[in-house]
């Protein structure tokens, strides 16, 4: 299942790892280790952060996937599921809308 992870770094540590010049080896270790299809860095609501495009075949993978940021960065890790427009097809969303709409 596709799903979109959410990261939010904290002002500290990633200040120090700025400037002791290990922050950029830290995320790509991390990034190694999760395997993103996407990833893409941007300020998220005043701090670092990045938003990620994850597959996750079972739900027992989401702490590989999350613990990384949480144990090198103490970041702030959200997980949202993720439909594609052919996952919206095949939903019946049409079904239920003529069953439970007014």
């Amino acid at each position: 299942m596709r799903m979109i992870m959410l990261v939010d770094f904290p002002v500290e540590p990633f200040n120090t790892l700025v400037r002791d010049g290990t922050a950029g080896a830290k995320i790509q270790k991390v990034l190694e280790d999760v395997k993103p299809e996407a990833v893409y860095f941007s300020e998220r609501d005043g701090m670092r952060g990045a938003v990620l495009v994850v597959d996750v075949a079972e739900p027992s993978r989401i702490p590989a996937l999350a613990e990384p940021f949480f144990l090198t960065f103490n970041a702030t890790v959200k997980i949202r599921i993720a439909m594609t427009a052919e996952d919206i097809a095949k939903s019946g969303l049409d079904a239920m809308g003529s069953k439970y709409g007014a």
